[in-house]
């Protein structure tokens, strides 16, 4: 962060952060903490590039039932920026969901008088939790750095892929303590724990493992933990019932009979225990902590391999060198905010899907048995409804390579699963079945259609069939007898018959490609499903009951929770028909009447009554809600209408409004990337408005220029000739010097390589991406 400080916290950011802007890398600009605040649900603490371990601080656990419900929505990632305690660092976290789970092994360093319960934000001093201040808190990528300003402790953290690294200094010298809090978990609701227990091995070495309810259901995880110098002191504590257990105290010779005699463990489901030092002030306390999702051997295991030595500095350093090999993969010229909020999007962007897989390849799988990769990195955390709109095909480009090992982890959980289905949101091994579609689909199309295909093409095909077809799933017989999703069958049935329209081109585009023409044609008919739910009477798309009466109770702008739309209403997700915008155009009345329905979703103000049920609407324009999925494509609609210069002026309108480089910078909470990666596509000027088409509706470049070091060894770079606040709007545009009168761009224009050039200007140029020819393509192209 960058605010007034005094000099001594600077010196005191100078030993803790050295590596800072003087790194050449483009580390240099990436901000932990921006969205931290607001409704981002970020977290700054330390990961690597998909990497298994988000080591990051927790602001607080609210508790179901003690918590109001905002409050909860409000730490989904276990901290958030307005908070003035820490309750101890975890080593599992979401970044940007809007639903809570994680936050595996607490872990709070102590001196003086332990305390083994967490206190209250409101009465800190009546448990373990700090007080912090952000004027001493630092971070950057691979790195989060703290004073516990009650401990007088500055405690540091870092990350390998499978292990976290703590870095305790204890200021005020003496004994210091460590607190292992295996009750603690983010959304901490009673009974979330199912079983847990942790046992001494050695002077230095503990195990532990704990078993959750939470959003995923017996979830299971392993520890490994190591110290860098040998426990004095130790003490178990079950509050099972409610009673301290002291096994032992290692180092004192008058208690060495107890020792000799004590259990060197303890289990239950509200286990802690609290590890002490004697001389803790001549060097700083490390601990290691290495995760696994198959057992104590493989947690050691992963530890042993990924961080066998105890130098800090030299985690950190590779943590940032991991950092700086993706992110100097895109090279940004612009204004410090914008730099700052570009690379902070990539690096939100890359930290999943997430590896879950141990160093000797096994994982757990969602039928809950131990299996081997086989040859491939397994990934979990799929927040498909979400981040198949942007985050995935970005990743096409940033690393295809782990994009093949995604689908791979995709196609086993298809295997594994007792459904027969692709993933909808899983992670950790478990299938949440939130949100709706199935929009693994569209990511697999994508991938195959840019050449991405090193994975069994016929499970694929076998997987996408059997998951598209599938009888128990989310009224698809319905929808394959209706040709929609009746209202009286199932709640959002508006919203899941227009995503699975969608999803169904995306399979379309593949089987055509593969030359499976029959199967293409059915599913591009099952794609035209989105105009069983448009009513011509009211124009908006609206629900439906198997009798094929309309919702008796329409209101366009009513996001009613369980009604015929998800998360939003049907000014939205009207204009969710990304694969056929050019039929959708005439069904709303042709160019012009098209125009005014989206400029009157921008323009008319929507009242609070309208969304109160559903707290991820944020970030308006009007009914336009940027914090929220569903209208992530609108503005680069107005291309498909012959009239790009009023998505330049929405692009523009959104990015000065609802983005900054501070820690309330994003919109809304971020989906595991997804607003991150549209804010990267728009920042160059284009965004992939339906995966699967291979086209990409040109917008607004929102930074001078941007080049992007691509796989295959070229670099394709946008340039904005003459951008400022006033040129805002599109004069001309070029490709490898020749102009261009179409206002998209393709994935082989991208891959060729070369240069994208746009001049920019005050004033629109109403001419340009005007004609038929020039405006992105539809689905009758491809029938």
């Amino acid at each position: 962060m960058y605010r007034i400080i005094s000099v001594a916290t600077l010196a005191t950011m100078i030993s803790v952060f050295p590596l800072g802007e003087a790194n050449a890398s483009n580390t240099q600009w990436v901000d932990p903490f921006i969205g931290t605040g607001g409704d981002g649900h970020t977290f700054p603490g330390a990961v690597v590039p998909f990497g298994m371990v988000q080591l990051s601080p927790d602001t607080d656990n609210p508790m179901r039932g003690v918590s109001p419900q905002p409050e909860i929505y409000k730490r989904c990632a276990g901290y958030h920026y307005d908070d003035t305690t820490i309750v101890g660092f975890s080593h599992t976290h979401f970044s940007g969901t809007g639903h809570s789970d994680l936050g595996d092994l607490l872990i709070m360093p102590i001196s003086g008088e332990v305390k083994t319960n967490p206190g209250t934000a409101k009465d800190p001093d009546s448990g373990y939790r700090s007080r912090f201040s952000h004027d001493q808190e630092w971070a950057e990528a691979g790195y989060y750095g703290v004073e516990l300003q009650d401990y007088n402790i500055k405690a540091e953290l870092t990350a390998s892929p499978r292990v976290g690294m703590h870095q305790y200094t204890f200021k005020n010298g003496g004994e210091g303590h460590v607190l292992f809090d295996l009750t603690s978990a983010i959304y901490n609701f009673e009974n979330k724990v199912i079983w847990s227990d942790i046992r001494k091995i050695n002077d230095t070495t503990l195990l532990a493992y704990r078993a959750t309810n939470g959003w995923a259901r017996n979830r299971q995880m392993y520890f490994a933990i190591e110290f860098s110098q040998p426990i004095d002191n130790y003490r178990f504590i079950n509050e099972d019932d409610k009673r301290y257990r002291c096994m032992g105290c290692l180092g004192k010779e008058k208690h060495s009979t107890i020792e000799n005699k004590a259990v060197k463990m303890s289990a239950g489901k509200a286990i802690k225990f609290v590890a002490s030092f004697d001389n803790v002030e001549n060097k700083p306390l490390q601990v290691k902590v290495a995760l696994s999702a198959v057992s104590r051997s493989n947690a050691l295991e992963n530890l042993q391999a990924e961080i066998p030595h105890w130098d800090f500095n030299k985690v950190r350093e590779a943590a940032n060198s991991e950092w700086a090999s993706y992110l100097d993969k895109v090279d940004v010229a612009g204004t410090r905010s914008e730099k700052r909020q570009f690379y902070t999007a990539l690096y939100h962007a890359l930290q999943a899907p997430s590896l879950y897989q141990d160093v000797n390849g096994q994982y757990r799988g969602v039928d809950g048995e131990i299996h081997d990769g086989k040859g491939f990195e397994h990934y979990t955390l799929y927040s498909l409804w979400d981040t198949y709109r942007a985050l995935h095909p970005l990743l096409t480009y940033i690393d295809p390579d782990r994009v093949s090992g995604m689908i791979q982890s995709m196609l086993v959980h298809y295997q594994q699963s007792y459904e027969k289905m692709l993933p909808i949101w899983s992670f950790h091994a478990h299938e949440t079945w939130t949100m709706i579609g199935y929009h693994a689909v569209s990511v697999i199309a994508d991938a195959y259609l840019k050449g991405i295909r090193d994975y069994d093409l016929d499970l694929a095909v076998e997987a996408i069939i059997n998951t598209a077809n599938n009888p128990v799933y989310d009224a698809i017989p319905e929808y394959k007898q209706f040709g929609y999703v009746p209202m009286d069958v199932l709640p959002e049935s508006v919203s899941i018959t227009l995503e699975y329209a969608y999803d169904d081109f995306a399979i379309a585009r593949m089987f055509e490609a593969m030359g499976k023409s029959e199967q293409a044609k059915q599913y591009f008919a099952r794609a035209m499903s989105y105009k069983n739910v448009f009513d011509p009477q009211s124009g908006f798309m609206r629900g439906r009951d198997s009798q094929g009466r309309w919702d008796p109770e329409f209101n366009p702008f009513k996001a009613k929770y369980m009604g015929p739309f998800t998360e939003g209403n049907a000014m939205q997700y009207s204009f969710y028909v990304p694969q056929d915008v050019a039929g959708l155009i005439t069904l709303m009345g042709g160019d012009e009447a098209f125009t005014q329905r989206l400029d009157d979703l921008f323009d008319t103000p929507l009242s609070h009554d309208m969304i109160k049920e559903h707290e991820d609407i944020a970030g308006l324009i009007g009914n336009y809600a940027h914090g929220n999925e569903p209208s992530h494509h609108i503005a680069y609609l107005y291309n498909y209408a012959g009239k790009p210069w009023k998505t330049q002026q929405r692009i523009r309108q959104i990015m000065d409004t609802l983005s900054s480089d501070k820690p309330d910078g994003l919109a809304g909470n971020d989906d595991v990337g997804q607003m991150s990666a549209w804010y990267i596509f728009s920042a160059m000027g284009f965004y992939p408005v339906a995966p699967g088409d291979l086209a990409y509706a040109i917008g607004a470049p929102q930074t001078p220029k941007v080049t992007l070091k691509l796989a295959n060894g070229k670099q394709f770079t946008t340039t904005a000739v003459g951008l400022s606040d006033a040129n805002k709007y599109i004069q001309s545009v070029t490709l490898n010097g020749k102009a261009l009168e179409r206002s998209y761009l393709t994935h082989n224009d991208i891959m060729s390589g070369g240069e994208l050039r746009y001049v920019m200007g005050d004033k629109p140029n109403k001419n340009w991406g005007r004609a038929f020819k020039a405006r992105p393509p539809a689905l009758s192209e491809y029938q």
